[in-house]
């Protein structure tokens, strides 16, 4: 782990902000391609990924980003507060926009369940956008800690981020699976399900690259900006991904899930970070 550490700290913030949102779309990628092996998907196994997700983007959304935000703040008492709740209430009003405005349709809803913009673009077009709206706070959040952690913020550190990259790598696994096994369920053939199912992810290093590059440029936009995607990947768990995972009545399994999730990214956040 340390020779990785020591790899992304000598490339430079933007290239390992690119590099670690490219393993993030890749292991989205390898949870697509198990449409080559399966049609359907057991839900209760799904709904447990999905509320590990849930788990995981919590815990990463404190350890990773409000605390350090917090924590490079200026100012004592309540004022030290003020970046993380500015920048925590910008992020999730971003992603409420968002939602209002791009057509989407979360996993297992009926096509005429879509949100957004009405539109007649087709169900598989509907479900990948609703995961690419998982992955740009996902993606700016790497990005931004990357930044953060080259220009020296108390707070923020490359294994840090590295930490937080490898999380979100592994909860975005189910988000491939997601997308892909419901689309090959409706009788799409496996390769155009898993290109739809790995896609979704594509805008993580776009995310990643402009996250490092702002914070790099307008340094004292650092706490708010980590608090922003903090606000963003919050208001994703609740609106999209608890409700997702308790929707097929496996209540107990995804709570589970999302206890273990979030277990899992505090214990890799704080013993690499």
């Amino acid at each position: 782990m340390d020779s990785i550490i020591n790899y992304f700290e000598s490339i430079g913030p933007v290239k390992a902000a690119f590099y670690a949102t490219l393993f993030t779309w890749a292991v989205t990628g390898l949870g697509a391609a198990l449409v080559f092996f399966f049609k359907e998907m057991n839900r209760k196994i799904f709904d447990g990924m999905l509320g590990f997700t849930g788990g995981v983007m919590v815990a990463a959304s404190f350890w990773s980003l409000l605390a350090p935000g917090i924590e490079m703040s200026p100012g004592e008492g309540f004022s030290k507060t003020v970046p993380a709740i500015v920048g925590f209430g910008l992020g999730a009003l971003f992603i409420f926009i968002l939602d209002k405005i791009l057509p989407h349709l979360h996993i297992n809803f009926r096509k005429s369940e879509a949100e957004g913009i009405k539109t007649p673009w087709h169900r598989s077009v509907l479900l990948t956008l609703a995961i690419t709206m998982h992955n740009i706070p996902e993606g700016l959040a790497i990005g931004v800690l990357f930044g953060g952690a080259a220009m020296g913020f108390e707070g923020a550190s490359i294994a840090g981020a590295v930490a937080l990259a490898i999380g979100i790598g592994l909860q975005n696994f189910p988000e491939g699976f997601a997308v892909a096994m419901p689309l090959r369920g409706q009788g799409m053939s496996r390769w155009k399900s898993f290109n739809f199912g790995h896609l979704s992810a594509a805008v993580e290093p776009i995310a990643a690259v402009l996250g490092a590059w702002a914070v790099m440029t307008f340094q004292p936009i650092l706490p708010y900006a980590l608090c922003f995607a903090a606000g963003a990947m919050i208001f994703v768990v609740v609106e999209e991904v608890v409700p997702e995972s308790q929707r097929g009545n496996n209540t107990d399994i995804a709570t589970v899930g999302f206890i273990g999730g979030f277990m899992f990214m505090m214990f890799l956040d704080v013993g690499l970070g």
